[in-house]
């Protein structure tokens, strides 16, 4: 059992908020950077899909999630999976709160989120509506670590700046879908919450 309580311990809730206030928006982000780099994210935006059954899930959120995004423009990751977490938002009908903040312009938080004691890109960062911490996810999903996995440790490796196969970014998509459905769930079942909206 842990010894901190709800009166002791101390909340991120104002850390995440200002931060949050600190990002910009997709636009502004991808308008940052150099406009090769904007075209490649804009390249991977072109080519993804949500189907029927993605939107209507994502279309039925009905808590709303506050998610920081700390992100580098330049990174590869973060071109292939940026586009997707922007999309998958889009589709909550605003019911998902991002801002997106260069890694490099807010080590603070970075230092904070590392992942096996990196400086890894992307990593999002997700919070209740009044911005109580729920969880992160990043660097790469699942279906990314296994494509990763059978390049790096099979007979080939992909050239740098090799086009993504369609199937590909399809998983790595649903990946996404099933995180920020994760976090929906678990703030749409807490008590907490529930006790605030009356339902």
């Amino acid at each position: 059992m842990s010894s901190e309580t709800s009166e002791n311990r101390i909340s991120q809730a104002p850390y995440l908020r200002r931060k949050h206030s600190e990002g910009t928006d997709y636009s502004a982000y991808l308008d940052s950077g150099k406009p090769d780099q904007k075209a490649a994210w804009q390249a991977i935006g072109a080519q993804l899909s949500l189907n029927a059954d993605q939107k209507q899930l994502l279309a039925g959120f009905t808590r709303e999630i506050q998610v920081l995004v700390v992100s580098g423009i330049w990174c590869g990751d973060c071109v292939r999976q940026g586009p997707m977490i922007q999309a998958v938002a889009d589709a909550t009908n605003q019911k998902v709160k991002v801002r997106w903040l260069d890694r490099d312009e807010h080590m603070d938080l970075q230092q904070q989120i590392t992942v096996n004691a990196g400086n890894r890109v992307p990593v999002v960062i997700f919070a209740a509506e009044d911005f109580e911490l729920v969880g992160y996810a990043g660097d790469k999903l699942l279906s990314r670590y296994r494509v990763a996995a059978k390049q790096a440790l099979g007979a080939n490796c992909p050239l740098p700046g090799a086009a993504v196969p369609q199937e590909d970014l399809d998983a790595e998509v649903q990946d996404w879908i099933d995180e920020f459905e994760r976090v929906h769930l678990l703030l749409r079942l807490s008590g907490r919450l529930r006790q605030r909206h009356g339902d």
